[in-house]
């Protein structure tokens, strides 16, 4: 079975601030960028961002090869354990978002794994120029469905 792994961050300059995330997708075999996302997403709080990196990350994961299992790195220890199942999600928006993540992995093997910041540099790097360009998305590679990322998230 193919492997892919996700690389997503996602940051807010405040805590609620102009915010912004980041994702890539490479091939778990050779390590080559196959998609990158990012987009600004104006005032948010840091969790939001981080949740909407990490289902941008999962489309364009899901679009490359529905069947991958997928192995998300995050460096956030919040979106791991919630994702994972080990720690309730309380706040109704991050409900909404792992809900969304979670249709989007359906039917495919997904793990999530914290990595340190410093090992997430480029999704980290994506969310940034995100943030500095106030661009609304920036997509390189495939989509699960062709939507953009805002159609079923317009939440915020």
């Amino acid at each position: 079975m193919r492997k892919l792994i996700v690389e997503a961050d996602g940051g807010s300059r405040g805590n609620p601030g102009p915010a912004g995330y980041g994702a890539l997708v490479r091939d778990g075999a050779t390590g080559e960028v196959l998609a990158e996302r990012a987009g600004y997403l104006g005032i948010a709080t840091n969790n939001v961002a981080e949740y909407r990196g990490l289902v941008a990350g999962l489309r364009a994961a899901r679009g490359i090869d529905p069947t991958a299992a997928i192995d998300v790195h995050l460096d956030s220890k919040l979106l791991v354990e919630q994702m994972s199942g080990r720690w309730k999600i309380k706040h109704p928006d991050m409900r909404t978002l792992a809900t969304i993540a979670r249709g989007v992995a359906a039917g495919t093997t997904v793990t999530y794994t914290w990595h340190p910041r410093s090992s997430n540099s480029d999704a980290d790097a994506l969310a940034n120029q995100a943030m500095d360009s106030q661009s609304p998305s920036f997509r390189h590679g495939h989509d699960a469905d062709g939507r953009d990322e805002e159609d079923d998230l317009g939440l915020f």
